[in-house]
């Protein structure tokens, strides 16, 4: 399929505006859905349908180049609502005094999803496509000589993609998650709700079984390469979109046993503006 599908282009925010996240790790507390949380108090909880109005907004602010976004907002919608579904789907909202500031989607089983996406959605998605790139004749035209053979070749039965070259067994090999988007509007950040929104998706990862997380992000200055590479993401590769942007692969080595919170959320210290980068 396409690299702009599950996201896998937007784990920076690109050259327009790029979210500043603070050090890895948990530095809100996470709680799940219950008791009303004082207010001024940030938390993480999961993303709802209510929550699909900021969400997409946000990323047609953020993530303006992407291929779905260019279907609309009708399309975007659609298809954002796709990881409200699935098992293998997280999404996830930082929230401050009731209001959504931040959200965060990715997937634990890539396949599996895709799997569940085209399943459960894939005919309501190919509909809303086609009605977008009927109204948008120059898209339509760009996605017939960029992507039309290669989604043939995903959708259309009996249509198989080139069965790729046999990879050298390494440390890299096992289940895998991919984080998607994560994005923190412009008046919150600087608290750490980026990096708790990350840590947060590592954790559901590894009690996933996964041993590694991947994103890919902007090649450039644009590109939050350099903020994950402090925080100990490794760059495994490069690759261009059909689009001819250049997107750098990192990935993240989990640990092989789930973190203790898991399963128990605990409260932490939100640190004072300023703190962190």
């Amino acid at each position: 399929m396409d690299a702009d599908r599950n996201a896998l282009t937007a784990s920076s925010p690109g050259p327009r505006r790029r979210p500043r996240t603070g050090s890895v790790g948990p530095v809100v507390h996470v709680v799940p859905p219950g008791p009303p949380v004082p207010p001024g108090r940030p938390v993480l909880r999961p993303m709802a349908a209510d929550d699909l109005p900021y969400v997409v907004g946000e990323h047609l602010a953020h993530f303006p180049e992407g291929f779905f976004a260019r279907l609309g907002r009708r399309y975007l919608t659609a298809y954002t609502r796709t990881y409200l579904t699935g098992r293998d789907a997280r999404a996830f909202i930082a929230e401050s005094d009731g209001v959504p500031v931040g959200f965060l989607v990715g997937v634990t089983d890539p396949a599996a999803h895709r799997a569940h996406l085209l399943a459960v959605h894939g005919r309501g998605l190919a509909l809303r496509a086609c009605a977008a790139l009927c109204v948008r004749p120059l898209l339509a035209l760009h996605f017939v000589r960029t992507r039309l053979g290669r989604y043939a070749r995903a959708l259309l039965p009996g249509v198989r993609p080139p069965r790729p070259a046999p990879a050298t067994a390494g440390p890299d090999d096992g289940p895998h998650a991919v984080l998607a988007h994560v994005v923190v509007s412009a008046d919150h950040r600087s608290y750490g709700l980026g990096a708790a929104l990350v840590r947060r998706f590592l954790d559901d990862a590894a009690a996933a079984g996964c041993a590694r997380v991947s994103l890919v992000t902007a090649a450039g200055p644009g590109g939050a390469g350099p903020y994950y590479e402090r925080r100990g993401w490794r760059r495994t590769g490069e690759h261009r979109t059909p689009d001819g942007r250049l997107l750098l692969t990192y990935v993240h080595d989990l640990p092989l046993a789930p973190p203790a919170h898991a399963s128990r959320a605990p409260r932490l210290p939100l640190p004072r503006r300023g703190t962190a980068p």
